[in-house]
């Protein structure tokens, strides 16, 4: 684990040939295929002036939700299953050198703040369209709208999100089940990131990618939550937590962004634009608005939390050794 960590802070995010760049490929062709919505979605787009009369896809409704599961299956289970045969196939040193590597393509730790800090520093600036072009490089809302405080509210939200997502969550799954761990855990989380939307193309297929997410991500996010709170304000981070998390949709960002948010003491959530319209969403957090300081913030939130792990990490691995 402190090598992979060490790593990643050192040569950061791989800019060519990234294993997870090349499977996010692979994931996009194999839903195509497999996906029994995509092709029906498209013969209902206009073509050449003409609107072709709509057709109900043939399979039935919920058959893409069984591709879903298939998909997954192949997509995540089927190289975790290649990585455990490999790993007993050879010899320790090499093996030692496949976790290794495998954590260190799982981790995100760098990449978080090659793509936060330029938004900080933009705010710092008072550099508004700079932040917003940065920011449309973390997150999925619309930022063409945005102001200051909100811009650096998006970004302070995708720190302490990704600081599970990239990092707490591989070095949890990790430090569980090894390289195999760690590359069912990152694959779970890319494919939910890619096919786990709430559109009519993915509803019914990214289902199962979704609730696999979710259900990887539980012990895990629980796990960032108490170590925000540990390594921030305590207290305030414990009480967002408790009152704000059951208000969000999803089951395992709620616990993470509302102790983070509160152990900045930082107020965040709120309204915020998607798709054209703004969305009510619970606030997390309390305290001051968000600026630059908040994401720099959320950043060493997520440092502190590396170094309490790896503490943790090698006292263990050194009481298994004694």
């Amino acid at each position: 684990m402190l090598a992979a960590v060490l790593i990643d802070a050192w040569l950061g995010e791989a800019r060519r040939f990234h294993p997870l760049v090349g499977f996010g490929q692979v994931a996009s062709f194999v839903e195509r295929r497999m996906n029994p919505l995509t092709s029906f979605l498209r013969t209902q787009e206009p073509r050449a002036g003409r609107v072709e009369p709509a057709r109900r896809p043939e399979a039935s409704l919920w058959a893409p939700a069984y591709a879903g599961a298939t998909a997954w299956g192949v997509m995540v289970l089927v190289p975790c299953g290649i990585m455990v045969a490999l790993r007993h196939a050879l010899p320790l040193a090499w093996a030692w050198g496949l976790d290794v590597a495998t954590l260190y393509f799982a981790l995100g730790r760098r990449s978080l703040a090659d793509h936060a800090t330029p938004i900080a520093h933009a705010l710092e600036a008072n550099d508004l369209p700079t932040a917003r072009a940065a920011v449309s490089r973390m997150v999925s809302r619309d930022t063409g709208a945005l102001d200051a405080a909100q811009v650096a509210g998006a970004a302070t939200e995708s720190v302490l999100e990704n600081g599970h997502d990239a990092v707490f969550g591989a070095l949890f799954w990790f430090a569980l089940l090894g390289a195999p761990g760690a590359l069912l855990f990152r694959l779970a989380n890319t494919l939910d990131a890619m096919w786990g939307y709430r559109t009519p193309r993915y509803l019914r297929f990214g289902w199962a990618a979704a609730r696999a997410d979710d259900v990887l991500g539980c012990v895990s996010a629980r796990l960032t939550a108490l170590t925000y709170a540990a390594v921030g304000r305590f207290d305030t981070a414990m009480r967002c937590w408790r009152v704000q998390a059951p208000t969000w949709k999803s089951p395992n960002a709620g616990p993470v962004m509302a102790a983070g948010a509160g152990a900045l003491g930082v107020a965040l959530g709120g309204p915020a634009p998607y798709h054209g319209r703004w969305e009510d969403r619970p606030p997390l957090g309390e305290g001051d608005r968000p600026g630059a300081a908040s994401i720099r913030g959320a950043l060493r939130l997520v440092d502190r939390g590396v170094v309490l792990w790896l503490a943790l990490a090698l006292a263990a691995g050194a009481a298994a050794h004694a």
